[in-house]
């Protein structure tokens, strides 16, 4: 039966977030082409108050990709290039020590650094050492910064994404992983089909720009994204989510043979918590106030491909972890009845 947190008020929000959604990749589809799959991703992310990690080559939009969201979200947004002689106050901000003309006291104010925004666009994160990386792990988990023994809020809601160069290795520092583990998805940007690439070189080469409208406010955000916390899960569904994250780890007793061959390190608590979550906010945007399995299935690689360390064996057989997520996925079971019985939401499925 229906949860009885999920109310009149939830029902409609879930088909305004639907509605609003499919305005937003109009939008989206004025200045981006072929991005259909990194839009779901990230916006399921948003949602989901979780942060997103874009990983592709040069060129192919990941930065006008976040400009464009953060227009049409009608939200502050901040770059922040990462480059080797960056510090952690370049980016969480500063003590200056200022006197007042009047009275000539002096005294510490606190500088805002360009964290202090909605949308972070972190980029080529990689590009920095860890000390300084390691200046968005409060922010990205608390909300907050720390200065001067003074911890500083971050104005709601707030969204990382970074970026990524996956085949340039000089000059660049791995992300540690705890740094990692705080992107709730890791979001791979793929070449674009030929169609695809056509239309982008139309598009960017003529000499009209065009215009992005605003589709939702900050505080409308922050609505949405709570009403996706009170969307209601049944036990087989978060059965399952917790089994794929716990067969990541070889240490488990119930680890397949294969991941004990291959994986070094499998995912933490938190890969379950996304997985849950992003079920959620996949449901909902589904147009659905319930969660079902392939919801978690959809969301399974990103979630853990970044979250799963292969070891030598794995590399020197070219396995990824990807192709580790979809064995598991293949292995396990998915029994169980729907959570929610469809009858009495049926007004309100989309499939």
């Amino acid at each position: 039966m229906p949860d009885p947190t999920t109310g009149p008020e939830d029902l409609a929000a879930v088909e305004k977030l639907r509605s609003a959604y499919a305005t937003m990749k109009q939008e989206l589809r004025k200045t981006l082409v072929g991005l259909d799959a990194v839009i779901d991703e990230l916006f399921l992310a948003l949602f989901s108050r979780g942060h997103c990690l874009l990983v592709g080559v040069p060129g192919l939009a990941k930065t006008l990709l976040v400009s464009s969201v953060a227009r049409i979200l009608d939200l502050s947004f901040k770059r922040i290039q990462f480059t080797p002689d960056l510090m952690p106050s370049d980016i969480t901000g500063t003590e200056v020590l200022q006197e007042d003309r009047t009275t000539g006291t002096r005294a510490f104010r606190f500088l805002p650094g360009p964290i202090f925004a909605n949308v972070i666009l972190a980029d080529e994160i990689n590009r920095t050492p860890p000390k300084t990386q390691a200046a968005l792990l409060e922010a990205m988990q608390e909300t907050q910064v720390t200065a001067a023994g003074k911890k500083h809020a971050l104005e709601k809601p707030f969204f990382v994404l970074a970026t990524q160069n996956p085949i340039e290795q000089e000059g660049t520092y791995p992300l540690p992983e705890a740094q990692l583990d705080r992107f709730m998805f890791m979001v791979r940007v793929e070449y674009p089909s030929l169609e695809e690439e056509r239309e982008i070189v139309r598009l960017t080469t003529q000499a009209a720009i065009p215009e992005l409208k605003p589709v939702l406010t900050g505080p409308e955000i922050l609505t949405l994204q709570e009403m996706v916390r009170r969307v209601p899960i049944a036990d087989h569904v978060l059965d399952f989510a917790l089994k794929l994250a716990r067969r990541t780890r070889p240490v488990e007793a119930d680890a397949p043979a294969y991941v004990r061959d291959w994986v070094t390190w499998g995912a933490g608590p938190r890969a379950s918590q996304h997985l849950v979550v992003g079920g959620k906010a996949r449901a909902v945007l589904s147009g659905r106030p319930y969660v079902a399995i392939e919801d978690i299935v959809s969301v399974a690689k990103p979630v853990l491909r970044h979250r799963i360390i292969p070891n030598y064996s794995a590399q020197a057989e070219g396995i990824s972890t990807d192709q580790v997520v979809d064995r598991l996925l293949q292995d396990l079971p998915r029994h169980g009845s729907e959570g929610l019985e469809r009858s009495s939401l049926g007004s309100l499925v989309r499939n």
